[in-house]
């Protein structure tokens, strides 16, 4: 019989990232490795990255990731692409074949722009137009999944554990400024290429270790507002409550972290500080469906920056290093070190406090 303290529990799943101040570009290859000794928080049953500033000859245009059963749903689907997009790049994704990923789907991208006469027809700004388009192909086009959808960046995701995946995907041959990494521990939900992390929405993404017991309640929220959640996991809902609150509702990152990580009544009732009582208090107000529950630790991704956030309980672990221009985001200290050994300032962000870091403005991405 195994005593306590003689088995490992990893508190399943496995985040890491990284992000320049500066801007200055690279390569996968050690947000890779940094994954190798958080190995036991996962299983094998998803792996994946998102990286930021990858595309920059193409940084105009949408990078559509796609997940295709066949060649028959491909072009299908491309058809349907182009009567709604300029594509202006279509190409298979590059990947090695190594043992350890097996059963993989064609794996595609198309750089595209929507077409101006789409956009006036349908009174649309063009984030929205591809948010509909994304939700329209994974909802009615059966083994079709778009899982990336933004400019200059991409995610890259797959069966099996995150070292080996980033392996996969050549991420060695990438350089972007910022980069985030998942190790699936699937508990409720089943293990398939598409309901690995990250999970992304334009140029949004989020890697998540923990569950959302409010699901349902969030699920249903947003789905008032046009977006679906296909992707078989319960993570998919925090990337959509993230557009909605800021590309929707105009929040800054700050008001999002409080919605969805809210402080306690009690804490607020505690405030001495009136504007900040109103401020908390109009916002537990108006999106209470939208108080994301359970244990979690999250970063979320967008063009410029991250934001690491934890549950108001922090009842999973997450650690933020800096070095020189770097930030180190990760749920184990031994995963950040991989990446940078001489690593300074080491430390535990308190529950429901962001960590948001941004390049410098000015910087050319």
């Amino acid at each position: 019989m195994n005593l306590e303290g003689q088995v490992r529990i990893p508190s399943g799943c496995a985040i890491a990232a990284v992000i320049s101040k500066e801007g200055k570009r690279m390569t996968g290859e050690a947000i890779t490795e940094a994954m190798e000794p958080m190995h036991d928080r996962s299983n094998g049953l998803g792996g994946g990255f998102a990286a930021y500033g990858i595309y920059p000859e193409y940084k105009e245009f949408y990078a559509l990731h796609f997940f295709f059963n066949d060649r028959d749903t491909r072009k299908n689907c491309e058809k349907f692409l182009k009567e709604r997009f300029e594509i202006v790049k279509s190409e298979l994704i590059p990947t090695r074949k190594i043992p350890e990923i097996t059963d993989e789907p064609i794996i595609w991208r198309y750089f595209v722009a929507p077409l101006k006469s789409m956009l006036v027809s349908m009174q649309l700004d063009e984030s929205e137009y591809v948010a509909r388009t994304v939700m329209k192909i994974n909802t009615e086009m059966h083994g079709a999944y778009v899982f990336s959808s933004g400019k200059n960046m991409g995610t890259f995701k797959a069966v099996g554990f995150p070292e080996d995946v980033g392996v996969f995907y050549k991420l060695d041959e990438y350089e972007g400024y910022s980069w985030t990494a998942h190790g699936r521990y699937p508990t409720n939900t089943p293990g398939w290429w598409g309901g690995a992390h990250p999970f992304t929405l334009l140029d949004y993404s989020i890697v998540h270790n923990g569950e959302i017991s409010s699901y349902d309640a969030n699920r249903r929220f947003i789905e008032m507002f046009g977006y679906k959640c296909t992707l078989q996991t319960d993570t998919e809902v925090i990337t959509y409550i993230m557009d909605y609150l800021i590309r929707r509702q105009g929040l800054n990152l700050e008001e999002t972290a409080n919605v969805i990580a809210a402080p306690f009544w009690q804490t607020i009732e505690n405030m001495d500080d009136e504007k900040e009582k109103e401020k908390y208090t109009y916002l537990r107000t108006m999106f209470p469906s939208l108080l994301v529950t359970g244990p979690f630790s999250i970063v979320f991704g967008f063009n410029g920056g991250l934001m690491a956030l934890n549950d108001r309980l922090k009842l999973r672990s997450m650690v933020v290093g800096e070095k020189d221009d770097k930030v180190y985001i990760a749920s184990e200290e031994a995963a950040i070190r991989v990446m940078e050994p001489d690593v300074k300032d080491v430390w535990a962000p308190a529950g429901g406090e962001p960590v948001i870091v941004k390049v410098k403005e000015g910087v050319d991405l």
